[in-house]
């Protein structure tokens, strides 16, 4: 018999269902659907069956699905003890239910069934997963299962707006470290969203699997999404953490945003991680933890890109690729002198068609704008509405350049205020 090309099939109308031989003798109920991970996720490795016995996997390819829509085995000696050590991830076991990342649609949602497809007969693997259903037509179909003949639960459930996310789009979420490595899942996909997404994402998470989420990531990463979750969940996600892996990920934070973290934690933990970071990393976190919050200094980065006031074109470059802060914020090169007082700064669209010999101080605004250090940031905010500013450099008491205030932190101020 030859199975159907490329026919659809949801897990809930698969489970349970009987498994015969070629005789016609029921072998055992489907189970579970084992599935593999790794470069070969979604492909069905097997079909787990419940016999009088106790659980057997059969191997996808010795399964075949009948023209009257039931599963036979093409050979008598297919069955294997089920054992834990398969590598596989299980349809009912592990994702039915569950919370998983939509990669595509940059959410967190919850499986309520799963699509697999029936592939031609020349395919190396008969049965594949197709997506995943998180609406109501999945829900529908587990509700009235065992009500409804499979055929007429079949037929209703397709009038319900179909729901699904393509296999290749989702994320599975596994909490136990060790079966993850044993699974090879890993969020390399995650690292490639926006930091706000990815927040989001964590936000939307229940905190086993936030944790699992966060603890995989690497420290670039997590350092650029710590910044962008609420204060709260900041100190929830590094609970589990150790002071030296919180201190490679805040050394990899912008520091005004690490200093606010340190801030927000007792202070005998903050002194802990403090002590593991690098000194040059600490000793600018340390400086900006003396500040008032409520200042410019406050809330400012010590991360700007800066030259000597006699620098031209032709130096920016050099300067930027050394740069270790992000280098999306960066809107212009600023001139210090030797006693690293302001004397300009450089919009970045100015160097595009400048000249390499040209003198930066050419180029540079002939209004230079900075604020006190001690700055409230009621007064701050006024400043960056009245002169529409993306960045405003903030200056000691002795008018030496200390840091940058950018304009995602007075709109974060501004938010907290309503």
């Amino acid at each position: 018999m030859q199975p159907r090309t490329t026919a659809r099939v949801s897990l809930t109308a698969l489970l349970g269902m009987p498994v015969t031989d070629a005789q016609g003798q029921i072998r055992g109920r489907l189970k579970d659907i084992a599935v593999a991970t790794g470069p070969d996720a979604g492909k069905v490795a097997g079909l787990v069956l419940k016999t009088r016995t106790g659980l057997f996997i059969v191997p996808s390819q010795e399964v075949m699905e009948t023209p009257a829509g039931t599963l036979e085995l093409r050979s008598s000696g297919a069955l294997v003890p089920l054992k834990d050590e398969g590598n596989y991830l299980y349809l009912q076991q592990d994702l039915i239910d569950r919370q998983i990342i939509d990669i595509h649609g940059r959410k967190v949602v919850r499986v309520n069934d799963v699509e697999l497809e029936w592939m031609g007969q020349g395919a190396a693997h008969l049965l594949r997963v197709a997506e995943v259903e998180v609406g109501i037509r999945g829900a529908f179909r587990r509700i009235f299962k065992g009500f409804l003949p499979r055929a007429k639960l079949e037929v209703l459930s397709r009038k319900f707006k179909e729901r699904g996310i393509p296999w290749q789009f989702v994320d599975v979420i596994e909490v136990d470290p060790a079966r993850r490595v044993k699974l090879r899942i890993e969020y390399e996909r995650l690292a490639e969203m926006h930091p706000s997404d990815l927040a989001e994402i964590l936000e939307d998470l229940a905190p086993a699997e936030r944790e699992a989420v966060f603890t995989s990531l690497d420290e670039d990463v997590a350092a650029e999404t710590l910044e962008e979750v609420d204060p709260r969940l900041q100190k929830s996600l590094l609970e589990r953490l150790d002071e030296e892996r919180i201190a490679d990920i805040i050394e990899e934070m912008d520091p005004g945003a690490a200093a606010d973290l340190l801030g927000e934690l007792p202070e005998e933990q903050s002194d802990a991680i403090l002590e593991e970071m690098e000194p040059e990393e600490r000793q600018e976190v340390s400086e900006l933890l003396e500040f008032d919050e409520h200042s410019a200094a406050g809330c400012m980065t010590t991360d700007f890109v800066y030259l000597a006031v006699n620098a031209t074109v032709a130096q920016v470059g050099p300067a930027l690729r050394s740069f270790d802060g992000d280098l999306e914020r960066v809107t212009e090169i600023y001139l210090l002198d030797d006693r690293r007082i302001l004397r300009g700064s450089v919009p970045l669209a100015r160097l595009v068609v400048a000249q390499g010999d040209t003198r930066l101080l050419v180029l540079a605004e002939p209004r230079v704008l900075s604020c006190p250090a001690d700055l409230h940031q009621d007064e701050l905010a006024e400043m960056f509405d009245k002169y529409n500013l993306h960045a405003l450099p903030v200056v000691d008491t002795g008018e030496r350049m200390v840091g940058v205030v950018h304009a995602d932190h007075v709109i974060s101020f501004l938010r907290d205020k309503l």
